[in-house]
């Protein structure tokens, strides 16, 4: 007799892509609404909730800027 693991069910969420997926969506929303060609550095940053951080604080990433709430 073969034993077959009982299924979990067929949903499977990648919590990361689907916060990427919905970060995606929210630039093109705020594209589509834009007057301009394209988002300044600005608009994109308040779009995702990034906020700049001091270039001599240790603990920031190397591109110099992290989502809000972010150690």
């Amino acid at each position: 007799m073969t034993h077959v693991a009982a299924s979990r069910g067929s949903t499977v969420q990648d919590h990361v892509a689907l916060a990427e997926i919905e970060l995606c969506g929210e630039l093109m929303i705020a594209a589509s609404a834009a007057g301009e060609d394209r988002l300044s550095s600005d608009r994109i940053d308040e779009v995702l909730r990034v906020a700049a951080v001091d270039c001599h604080d240790e603990t920031a990433p190397p591109h110099g800027r992290r989502r809000p709430g972010a150690a």
